[in-house]
């Protein structure tokens, strides 16, 4: 599978802080046996993340598109209303997912505002800022997508299955 990461932080994208979130994501998905194809840094600008967001997924080459942060519930927070803006569909059920077994880990999964959404081909999901809480919250939906080690550009049977569902509903 063929992934994207896009970490956004307006601190991150002006080098006031390490991202740590990203990479951490990056480590998890080649964890997985998938092929991570970029990593990119945004800030919290809602035009600045639609516009990546459109142009990753838009580009044939991504098949699941994982943002980090950008998700809570501060002022600069726009990751979710970001993707929402640029979605074919909205997936609730993988942030649900998310949340529910964040909540054994973390009681403030629930704050998190992170969306899943699908434009195009693409499945995009938000996960948390902070590098535990994306580790864990992609560790939850992992077995919901493509079995690890598939060769790109195929889809897994999974998720060929997950967007017939999404595009039939």
């Amino acid at each position: 599978m063929r992934v994207a990461v896009l970490t956004i932080s307006d601190t991150v994208a002006k080098n006031e802080r390490e991202d740590l979130s990203g990479p951490a994501v990056v480590a998890s998905c080649r964890g997985l046996g998938w092929e991570v194809i970029s990593a990119f840094i945004v800030s919290d600008d809602p035009a600045d993340i639609r516009e990546q967001l459109r142009v990753l997924a838009d580009s044939g080459q991504v098949d699941l598109l994982l943002t980090t942060g950008g998700t809570g519930i501060g002022p600069r927070d726009n990751t979710p209303e970001a993707t929402q803006a640029v979605a074919d569909r909205i997936v609730p059920g993988i942030s649900e997912e998310m949340r529910r077994k964040g909540l054994e880990h973390t009681p403030t999964a629930v704050l998190s505002r992170g969306t899943a959404a699908v434009r195009s081909k693409t499945l995009i999901v938000n996960l948390p800022g902070s590098p535990k809480g994306a580790v864990e919250s992609l560790e939850a939906i992992a077995h919901l997508l493509p079995h690890a080690g598939e060769s790109p550009p195929r889809r897994s049977p999974r998720l060929t299955s997950l967007f017939t569902a999404i595009h039939d509903s």
